[in-house]
């Protein structure tokens, strides 16, 4: 068993010896989130959630995760052929694991592939409810839209998980003034 993940804070140093299994069910994320969520530290919530998404991106395949490798890698370079490809074949391959379905979703946010886009992070919220990645995609997806209530929703909803999500409280406050002036 390996010492895979750990972070400091103050004298105190939380680290795991669990077998390497990765993804939306890895046990290693439970305290994690609980971190997460009581930290007041912005730089420890960093780390942490940096933790949380190492966990994420593993699948406990070692296939999925060249597959995850290839498509991010392709993603980056605007290659979005490629990175539909390896999306699409994580999640034939391992419908069960969230990142394959979150990843695909942001590609086809970037696409403007909104519909597409809504239905994998439904998936993705399905498979990992606490995905505060999933929930702000969602809310920039509602943005692009124009559905400013539901943007909101999704923004409180990753913000609930995550309170120290960078730019969350950005949108609220700007999504909130908007719904507010509709009287939504």
């Amino acid at each position: 068993m390996k010492d895979v993940l750990a972070w400091m804070s103050g004298e105190a140093k939380l680290s795991f010896k669990v077998p390497i299994s990765g993804g939306q069910n890895d046990p290693r994320l439970k305290p994690l989130f609980i971190a997460l969520k009581s930290t007041s530290d912005s730089e420890e919530a960093a780390q942490i959630e940096a933790g949380i998404w190492a966990l994420w991106g593993l699948s406990g395949d070692e296939e999925i995760d060249q597959l995850m490798t290839i498509g991010i890698g392709a993603m980056g370079a605007s290659d979005g052929e490629t990175a539909l490809t390896a999306f699409n074949e994580i999640t034939t391959r391992a419908p069960d694991y969230a990142e394959g379905w979150n990843k695909r979703a942001t590609l086809f946010y970037l696409a403007g592939e909104h519909e597409l886009s809504i239905a994998d992070i439904k998936k993705t919220l399905d498979l990992e409810p606490r995905h505060f990645g999933a929930l702000s995609g969602l809310g920039l997806v509602y943005m692009a839209l124009g559905e400013e209530r539901k943007a909101l929703d999704a923004f409180e909803q990753a913000l609930e998980i995550h309170p120290h999500m960078e730019g969350a409280d950005t949108h609220i406050r700007e999504l909130r003034d908007i719904v507010k002036g509709r009287g939504a």
